[in-house]
C-alpha cells in the first residue's frame, strides 16, 4: 500500500506541476504577437500538456482509485474522502478545459485575454490546498 500511495503522490506533483505551469504559458501566449513565439507556445503547451499532465493525471487516478479498491469500506466510509474525489472530478475538468484552450491556440482562436490565464492560473491553486487539508487534517 506504501508503494501505490508514493506513486499516486508523484504522479498528483506532476500534474499539478503542468496544471501551474500550463495556463501561464497561455499568458505569454496570449501577449505574444509575432509567430517564432506563438508558434513556440504551441509546441511547449502540447508537450506540457500531452507528455507530462496527461500521463501524470491519468496516473494519479489510476493509483489512487486502485488504494480505493484495496480498502473501499475504509476510504469510502469518510466524508473527507468523498469531499476530496469531488474535488479531484472539478480538477479533472479544469484540465479538459485547458485542453479546450490548447485546442483554441493550436487553431489561433484564443478568444481570451492574459488577464483572463492569469485569473484561470489560480484555480489549481484553490483546488490543492483544499485536497491537502482534507487529507491531512480530515476534518470529518
Amino acid at each position: 500500500m506504501l508503494w501505490l500511495k508514493a506513486l499516486h503522490v508523484i504522479f498528483v506533483v506532476t500534474w499539478f506541476a503542468g496544471l501551474f505551469y500550463l495556463p501561464r504559458l497561455f499568458v505569454y501566449h496570449a501577449m505574444a504577437d509575432d509567430k517564432i513565439s506563438i508558434e513556440r507556445f504551441k509546441i511547449m503547451e502540447r508537450k506540457l500538456y500531452f507528455g507530462i499532465s496527461t500521463p501524470s493525471a491519468i496516473l494519479a487516478t489510476v493509483f489512487g482509485i486502485w488504494m480505493i479498491l484495496l480498502n473501499p469500506a475504509g476510504y469510502l466510509s469518510q466524508g473527507w474522502m468523498h469531499a476530496k474525489l469531488g474535488l479531484v472530478a472539478i480538477l479533472w475538468v479544469y484540465h479538459l478545459v485547458c485542453y479546450k484552450f490548447l485546442r483554441d491556440f493550436r487553431n489561433d482562436r484564443n478568444q481570451h485575454s492574459h488577464i483572463f490565464y492569469r485569473w484561470f492560473n489560480e484555480a489549481p491553486v484553490l483546488l490543492l490546498v483544499a485536497i491537502v487539508i482534507l487529507v491531512i487534517v480530515r476534518p470529518f
